[in-house]
């Protein structure tokens, strides 16, 4: 996936859905960072987001999403959006045994 620049915009949205860190190292992990926008972003972030990553990075942010970040109906959406059907399953954590 391409980078995210750090320019204006996109640090005030980064600032808001990865609200724990600075917005440049939310920006350093684009996959990241989608899965934190598709879970918090506003409709006019995500517009944002979509146009400079395209259809192929949505899908890429889907199919490598990390686990634990995305909610079940988030989940649904944007692999609905993505055109993934059927929807894959939700990333899982795995422990230790």
């Amino acid at each position: 996936m391409k980078a995210f620049p750090t320019s204006p915009d996109f640090l005030r949205i980064a600032r808001r859905v990865v609200w724990f860190e600075p917005p440049e190292t939310a920006l350093s992990e684009p996959v990241r960072f989608m899965a934190y926008a598709m879970a918090h972003a506003l409709p006019e972030d995500m517009a944002v987001i979509l146009d400079h990553v395209g259809q192929v990075g949505l899908r890429e942010a889907v199919e490598n999403a990390p686990p634990g970040i995305i909610d079940a109906r988030s989940w649904a959406y944007w692999n609905l959006m993505a055109d993934i059907e059927p929807a894959l399953p939700m990333p899982l954590r795995h422990l230790p045994d």
